[in-house]
């Protein structure tokens, strides 16, 4: 595509390198992450075309839609010709591709090793930016009955509640449990608050014959295992 002047506006961009007209013509797979944005955003300011604030954008995310994914409202709010109505609308589009990820995800729910969770929960807790807990609940062949969220923390930590977590199994007569939380920092290894926790809820697992399958801790692009460390 050709290089444009950030004072030149789309409209008189010639018909294939408009993004919407683009898209139309040659399919939205040729479409690159800014023009895609800036079909959502619309219009750009007097000084730079939808695509261009779209770039930089995505610069300030170092090129990286799950950067993007983070921003609230009021930090796309930030940038001069983005308001309210435009923020809500990349947010919400990059929502609808997150749940798109997790709905591919429950197609292959069938969970066989630590990997698998990983892939599974990444789409889930990759842009989080402070401390989740989750479970997963399995049935007997292990295929996911459901994932929950038990509780949210700050940026160091978070608390699990026990009877809130196996209220949860047994409502749904589940046969395992996985345990689940993210570390920000993106240092995957358990704390020692982190160890004590997973003993504490193995133990109350086989009080209600339901087994603590892992643990697992979540980095942006790796994970801990409890299972595969040995500790569970």
């Amino acid at each position: 595509m050709k290089e444009y002047s950030t004072t030149q506006s789309i409209k008189y961009w010639s018909e294939e390198d408009r993004p919407r007209e683009k898209l139309v013509l040659k399919g939205k797979s040729t479409l690159t992450d800014a023009e895609l944005i800036a079909i959502l955003i619309g219009s750009g300011t007097p000084s730079l075309s939808a695509v261009d604030l779209s770039r930089m954008m995505l610069r300030e995310a170092d090129n990286n839609l799950i950067e993007l994914s983070k921003m609230t409202v009021m930090d796309l709010q930030r940038f001069k010709g983005i308001g309210q109505a435009k923020a809500i609308s990349i947010v919400a589009a990059l929502e609808l591709g997150k749940r798109r990820r997790s709905a591919e995800g429950l197609q292959r729910k069938q969970i066989t090793n630590s990997h698998d969770m990983f892939e599974y929960l990444q789409i889930t807790l990759s842009d989080t930016p402070y401390e989740a807990f989750w479970i997963v609940l399995l049935n007997r062949a292990n295929h996911i009955i459901r994932p929950l969220k038990v509780s949210d923390g700050g940026m160091t930590g978070t608390v699990a509640d026990p009877k809130r977590i196996f209220k949860a199994v047994l409502d749904h007569n589940a046969s395992s449990v996985i345990l689940c939380h993210n570390h920000p920092s993106g240092n995957v290894r358990p704390s020692n608050s982190d160890i004590k926790l997973t003993s504490k809820l193995k133990q109350a697992g086989e009080l209600f014959d339901v087994a603590v399958m892992d643990h697992i801790i979540m980095g942006e692009d790796k994970y801990y295992s409890f299972r595969d460390e040995g500790i569970l």
